[in-house]
């Protein structure tokens, strides 16, 4: 008997059918990969089964049962947990009231037992190898730790499925492997796994089975020793993707962006010449200061040593709006914390980097502004409705798109991408990509931080390796491969 039978799903939003008839079987004590673009339907799928959403037909039997009119409530009393990526903690309360949170274990006076449950919460967290106090505020947690106390709290309440939903988002190598060994042991006890990823590394390394959909389809399942990673993506988009290099040299200019004994929190004396049309990029172990740099050339933080220049004159020291004004914007890591503003419109989270710049003039035009996002919609193929939509409607890759037209709409002419690929599925980043080399061809300079070897590969003129802070070794296009760049980033290669 399976653990989970999802049967001829169907699910419709205002008469637009999302799901059409798909289907997901997941047994026990196994690690599947519910794979598909954005938009294949993934999300609503788990939401219909952990009860966000109701099914508009089909049949869902969990751990024997038949689940009928299902709530959040009766998913969680089944055994279902979703641990989304967007973590849903609540940073100004400890870990244990995090866990214990409406079902706190108290006396029969009513009175709150913290002691217990931080007993409780310290032997989970030694049966599963996780360093975290149960007393510490969750604010003070690292990423990986918040990512771990999700899934603690899910096991806590004796989960038999968790949904994982691109956990490893955040994760260095060190953490990712710890996670990969907490869910291998948990499979050996009967916990099953549902895992949502883009990296197909990540797949063929923890997954056992696979299922996936495309434009709210069933395409297939099986188990992933039977596939290869381009066919499970041929699966995906429906075509059959080119693994060749999409790299184009291109004339450059003279230097745009120069940096001098550069010294800033996480890395030290960066010395860096980029000229016009240039794209860069900056690679290394997570915390090895390429992404520390790129918040210092913007200004989020301050530099202690050294001048950065853009287009001949130096930027002040930790001044986002120096740089703005010197032509520089920032594609943010970790877009729903630092770029994503959930109130606003898609409009509204475009025009105001330039707002910003122009907040002399107290009248912002919006048939201007409406003017130039049609332009932007259309320039940068972003797939949506109305600029007067919610950000939050569009799928990851189309918010990215959104936040590089806030930049262009500055005028920026040295564009700094963190991550810029971050969550987003097979489909979207071969836009990104044209898109990065065709901003190069019309001008723009481009810095690119990105984990992904292959992402570089595609679209960068060189490649600069840090290691612990300082600039290892810079790699020609023609010299970028992952043997080598990891040689550099591990400094195995001067060991």
């Amino acid at each position: 008997m399976s653990l989970l039978e999802m049967r001829n799903i169907e699910k419709s939003f205002n008469g637009v059918p999302v799901l059409k008839g798909v289907q997901l079987t997941v047994e026990k004590g196994e690690v599947h990969a519910l794979l598909g673009e954005n938009g294949a339907g993934k999300s609503t799928l788990m939401n219909v089964m952990t009860g966000v959403h109701s099914k508009d037909g089909g049949t869902v039997t969990f751990n024997g049962q038949l689940m009928e009119n299902i709530t959040i409530h009766k998913s969680e009393e089944a055994g279902i947990a979703f641990v989304h990526q967007e973590l849903n903690l609540f940073n100004d309360m400890t870990v244990w009231e995090n866990i214990y949170l409406n079902k706190e274990i108290t006396s029969r006076f009513g009175r709150v037992n913290k002691r217990a449950m931080a007993e409780r919460c310290r032997e989970l967290f030694r049966q599963l190898d996780v360093d975290i106090d149960p007393l510490e505020k969750v604010e003070n947690l690292k990423t990986s730790e918040k990512q771990l106390l999700e899934i603690s709290k899910a096991l806590f309440f004796k989960a038999k499925l968790l949904i994982l939903d691109e956990p490893t988002t955040s994760l260095n190598n060190e953490e990712i492997a710890h996670l990969f060994q907490i869910i291998n042991n948990l499979k050996k006890d009967g916990t099953a796994f549902i895992f949502i990823s883009h990296k197909m590394p990540e797949i063929f390394e923890l997954c056992d089975s696979y299922t996936v959909f495309r434009n709210g389809e069933f395409i297939g399942t099986g188990k992933i020793a039977d596939v290869t990673p381009e066919s499970i993506t041929e699966m995906m988009v429906g075509a059959k993707i080119s693994s060749q290099d999409v790299y184009e040299a291109r004339e450059t200019g003279d230097v745009v962006l120069k940096l001098t004994d550069f010294t800033g929190p996480g890395f030290e004396n960066i010395n860096l010449e980029v000229k016009k049309g240039q794209i860069v990029g900056l690679t290394g172990l997570q915390g090895s200061g390429s992404s520390e740099l790129m918040q210092c050339i913007f200004g989020v933080t301050d530099a202690s040593e050294g001048t950065a220049e853009a287009n001949g004159k130096t930027i002040p020291h930790g001044s986002i709006h120096s740089a703005m004004e010197a032509g520089i914007g920032m594609l943010a890591a970790n877009r729903k914390e630092n770029s994503v503003i959930p109130d606003m419109s898609l409009l509204e989270n475009m025009y105001i980097s330039e707002h910003t710049l122009s907040a002399k003039d107290f009248h912002i035009h919006k048939k201007a502004e409406e003017g130039k996002f049609a332009s932007y919609k259309s320039m940068l193929n972003i797939k949506a409705q109305d600029s007067s939509d919610s950000i939050l409607s569009l799928s990851g890759g189309n918010q990215q798109k959104v936040f590089i037209a806030r930049w262009l709409n500055t005028n920026a002419d040295i564009l700094l991408f963190d991550n810029p690929t971050q969550g987003i599925d097979v489909g979207a980043k071969a836009e990104i990509y044209k898109l990065i080399l065709e901003l190069a061809k019309s001008g723009k300079t481009i810095l690119v931080n990105t984990l992904e070897i292959p992402e570089i590969q595609k679209i960068a003129d060189y490649c600069i390796i840090f290691y612990e802070g300082r600039i290892i070794k810079t790699l020609e296009h023609k010299d970028i491969d992952e043997h080598t760049v990891m040689l550099y980033s591990t400094n195995a290669a001067n060991a």
